[in-house]
């Protein structure tokens, strides 16, 4: 009899979920999958945050993040898109088929949001925070709308550039990010 594999979880992101400036085991994937484990998901999440990386260039690489096995993917791309001023239209694209493609290949996605940072200008900040619940909406993925939810202005929680999660910023957004997850995960288990 084979023993069942655990369900492989893409974590398709930039700098927040690569782990920028953190011991691997305090990264975002690493925490996760600690957390999904120690509430009995067999599971195994695969780090594919690169920093730097806007939403074009995690499609770019979605080919070769996506192993066979892939069933579900975390994706948190975004916020270094609204840091450089790209247009949200590039990025809502990008997105979208990064999400497309996913589908494609019989990946459960999940979209973990981003909120424009104060002073992008009222017109950049609707149209880049529209991206993703709209798009959630569009490809019935379920939507943790802002991946630094609790962290963000937070010093106690962040790195001292202001903009990355510390270990405990990390921990938290593993906390509130889980039941989000945990849907993502069931809507697998009732695919196959």
């Amino acid at each position: 009899m084979a023993m069942a594999r655990p369900i492989r979880i893409l974590a398709l992101g930039d700098s927040l979920t690569a782990g920028y400036l953190l011991p691997e085991k305090d990264a975002f994937p690493v925490v996760l999958e600690r957390a999904l484990r120690a509430a009995g998901h067999d599971v195994e999440v695969v780090n594919a945050g690169v920093s730097g990386d806007t939403a074009s260039a995690a499609l770019e690489r979605l080919d070769w993040a996506l192993d066979g096995d892939t069933a579900v993917a975390i994706v948190e791309v975004g916020a270094n898109d609204m840091l450089r001023g790209v247009d949200p239209a590039i990025t809502r694209q990008a997105i979208a088929s990064i999400l497309e493609k996913l589908k494609a290949r019989g990946v459960q996605p999940m979209l973990a949001g981003m909120v424009a940072a104060p002073g992008m200008g009222a017109d950049y900040e609707r149209k880049f925070n529209a991206i993703f619940p709209d798009l959630a909406r569009q490809f019935d993925a379920p939507l943790y709308p802002f991946f630094l939810d609790g962290v963000a202005g937070n010093a106690a929680l962040g790195l001292s550039d202001g903009l990355h999660p510390n270990a405990a910023g990390v921990k938290l957004i593993v906390d509130r990010i889980m039941p989000t997850v945990e849907i993502l995960l069931s809507r697998s288990r009732a695919k196959t």
